[in-house]
């Protein structure tokens, strides 16, 4: 029964075609949709996830990297206290207005102040040390490739932030930004642009490297709550990054959207494919009669149709990776923000194969029509 449910997808491919464009352009939707949701909210803790340090200390609550407010100076002295701690950084966050060289209106960036250092930990994935060293020029900063054109300048253009004129003395990837657009600058551009003078000797955040990264967690312990050097808190870089992206995904409501649109999307796959699938069924039963007349049970013309329905899946679903594979190659050539895990692969095209599934279940409440009297009508 299984090779007649192969042989049966064969000889009448064009009766199941829409089943499997339905199925594969489904599992394409969503394969797209996860790899936008991931890379959208993942660029919001882009600024840990693009360094190498193993800490964050900064005010206590913070819910989102982004949302950081300036912290005491002596919390740098408690970390570098704690023998775990090999190195510490300060890191400069200034909201900012930009206006590019011909002052045709305002962007709101990002402004972040990190060590120009060869080994600095701030950024370290997304800036080589040639670029770095750049920094250590007056009034100099980096921006990401893809957003040139929102800042209106090029490399070696000048522009103003906060009244302040800068230089762009290099480009870079991997910094953009959720919600804004990211300027790297040093420690000392950064407080030059700051227009609130009460953060001058003020950080919004610091970051350490600790000995044994394994460790981080009980090192992070260990460093929070301790009053006598400030109102601070500690997070690991692993948990810090996870706190800034559940905020983007479910605190600003844009997490409820996507698994809302995802919901949409299995729907209409399962209405489409399980018609079709039906549409096959109804088209084939004086067939599935014959067959029952000849002996053969309704169990065993159910499994043949879940046999059809499990196929149907896989080709759409083989069609939907290959797709998917190429529009992500093309979305990175393009900058576009996409990310996707292999378990996040794995769990769209396991919804894929439901949708299949499902379908080939409503598709078998049309057995009940091959009965071996129709075949004398």
């Amino acid at each position: 029964m299984v090779a007649l449910a192969r042989k049966t997808l064969i000889y009448e491919w064009r009766r199941f075609l829409p089943a499997i464009l339905a199925v594969g352009f489904a599992g394409l939707l969503q394969l797209l949709q996860a790899a936008l949701v991931l890379g959208i909210f993942g660029s919001a803790s882009v600024y840990i996830t693009g360094s190498s340090a193993d800490l964050w200390a900064g005010y206590p609550g913070t819910q989102s990297v982004n949302l950081g407010r300036s912290i005491d100076a002596g919390v740098e002295m408690r970390l570098r206290m704690d023998p775990a701690v090999t190195a510490v950084e300060p890191f400069h966050w200034v909201d900012a207005d930009w206006r590019g060289p011909n002052d045709t209106g305002g962007v709101s960036v990002f402004v972040s102040g990190i060590n120009a250092r060869p080994d600095g930990m701030l950024f370290a994935q997304a800036l080589p040390p040639a670029l770095r060293a750049r920094l250590n020029e007056p009034d100099a900063v980096i921006v990401d490739r893809a957003d040139l054109d929102s800042l209106g300048v090029g490399v070696g253009d000048s522009a103003v932030i906060n009244g302040h004129r800068v230089r762009v003395v290099g480009v870079s990837n991997g910094l953009r930004a959720l919600g804004g657009v990211n300027v790297v600058a040093s420690l000392a551009t950064a407080t030059t642009l700051d227009t609130d003078p009460s953060n001058a000797s003020r950080m919004t955040y610091f970051v350490a490297k600790v000995r044994v990264p394994e460790d981080a967690d009980d090192v992070a312990a260990r460093l929070r709550g301790n009053r006598a050097f400030g109102n601070y808190d500690v997070w690991t870089a692993r948990d810090f990054a996870r706190r800034s992206q559940l905020y983007w995904m479910f605190d600003t409501g844009a997490g409820a959207g996507v698994l809302f649109l995802a919901g949409i999307v299995f729907l209409v796959g399962a209405v489409i494919t399980s018609q079709t699938l039906v549409a096959a069924v109804i088209g084939s039963v004086r067939e599935y009669a014959t067959l029952n007349a000849l002996g053969v049970g309704v169990g065993a013309l159910r499994k043949v149709v879940m046999e059809q329905a499990f196929w149907v899946g896989a080709l759409g679903l083989i069609g939907s990776t290959v797709l998917g594979l190429i529009a992500l190659v093309f979305a990175h050539s393009r900058s576009v923000p996409v990310a996707l895990d292999p378990w996040t692969a794995l769990g769209c095209l396991a919804l894929g194969m439901g949708l299949a599934i499902v379908s080939g279940l409503a598709a078998m409440r049309s057995l009940h029509r091959a009965d071996p009297a129709t075949l004398l009508r």
